[in-house]
């Protein structure tokens, strides 16, 4: 150990040798100070001296064949030798501290509380439009300017509160409630819509339109009311008529569009069987088990089915784009199937979102122009 560079300090030492006298006299010979000498027996002494003697105490104690023992020590330089020890602790306790410190600079998560229409996942979506996610920087969130950001981009928010509690923005939405629209109620005279839609066209062969071209109109509204004659001089008929109006058909579906897929593999195991006093007695069962399978069961009045359909995992190969247009095709065909033949057709409208783990949400919509017009 060097103690050149401590000036300062006393070293406690206990000497075991064969001549004691002999060994302090060597010492005082070479210039060593030692002090509070004291003999515990024949050969054993406790000496104290100065540090910076310490090394040289060493060497004449090897010269003298004496075992020396350190069993105290006082001084700055001790205490400088103990912080240095424990240096290592403070810096890494003081970078600690301070990455903590760095970390809590940032947003590490979003919580969204919302009441009935609007989805934390809509909300998500548009903070993450905003660019506000996860791993940004507090400083650089405008709260006054996100709120009025969010309510701007959304039709359905009142109000919108957002907060940073440690790492945590808590956006609360408070959601718009529309009055109820008041239809006025028909008469068993009148001409009333049996769906919502656009109006496109107005045509009455008796009876007052009640309603213009581009109106939108709710199921069972007045299309045609049966009334007659000018203000003050009204009489009733029986309306007729027709109101053509765009109408809007939809149907949505999930797609896995990236990473794995279950499919039947056409492979299928059946179980036959009895069920008395809630015991079952199989009258046959499978040859085999499947890792992995779709089961259906059918109950008979005597005999009970289950249809074991092995199913497997296998990776997507198609295209994003091949699935999405074969989905959109199905659901086009399935919203056709359910169009009154008169109708015509005027577009279709697509829509897809990303919801996460390879999916995407599909939207197909149809418009079609047809009568709506009907008696209540």
């Amino acid at each position: 150990m060097d103690f050149k560079r401590y000036s300062k300090g006393i070293v406690n030492l206990e000497v075991k040798v064969l001549y004691p006298e002999k060994f302090i006299n060597l010492l005082w010979r070479n210039g060593i100070l030692a002090k509070n000498i004291q003999k515990l027996d024949i050969s054993t002494i406790t000496i104290e001296v100065e540090l910076k003697n310490y090394n040289e105490v060493l060497d004449l104690a090897k010269k003298s064949k004496a075992r020396i023992k350190v069993i105290g020590r006082k001084g700055i330089a001790f205490t400088l030798l103990r912080m240095k020890k424990k240096s290592t602790l403070i810096v890494g306790s003081v970078l600690f501290l301070a990455i903590l410190y760095y970390l809590s600079t940032y947003i590490w998560s979003i919580q969204v509380d919302t009441s009935r229409y609007v989805s934390p996942y809509e909300i998500r979506q548009q903070l993450g439009r905003l660019g506000i996610k996860p791993g940004v920087k507090k400083s650089l969130v405008d709260f006054r300017q996100l709120e009025k950001k969010l309510e701007d981009g959304n039709g359905e928010i009142m109000w919108v509160r957002a907060r940073i509690e440690g790492s945590t923005l808590k956006v609360k939405i408070e959601e718009k409630i529309n009055p109820p629209e008041i239809v006025k109620q028909a008469n068993e005279n009148d001409v009333v819509a049996k769906m919502d839609g656009e109006v496109v066209r107005v045509y009455t062969t008796s009876g007052t339109a009640a309603v213009n071209q581009r109106d939108l109109v709710k199921k069972g509204q007045v299309l045609i009311k049966g009334v007659q004659g000018k203000e003050g001089a009204e009489y009733k008929v029986e309306a007729a008529g027709k109101v053509f109006a765009n109408t809007f058909y939809e149907k949505i579906t999930e797609l896995q569009i990236s990473g794995n897929v279950e499919e039947q593999t056409g492979n299928k195991q059946e179980a036959v069987y009895l069920e008395i006093f809630g015991k079952k007695i199989y009258i046959k069962k499978p040859t085999k088990e499947f890792a992995n399978y779709d089961k259906i069961e059918n109950k008979g009045k005597i005999f009970n089915k289950i249809v074991y359909y092995e199913k497997s995992v296998k990776p997507i190969a198609d295209t994003k784009e091949n699935i999405i247009n074969n989905a959109t095709n199905k659901l086009y065909d399935a919203i056709m199937k359910d169009i009154d033949k008169q109708g015509k057709f005027v577009k279709k409208m697509v829509n897809t979102e990303d919801i996460g783990e390879g999916k995407v949400r599909l939207k197909v919509a149809v418009v079609i122009e047809q009568n709506i017009a009907i008696k209540p």
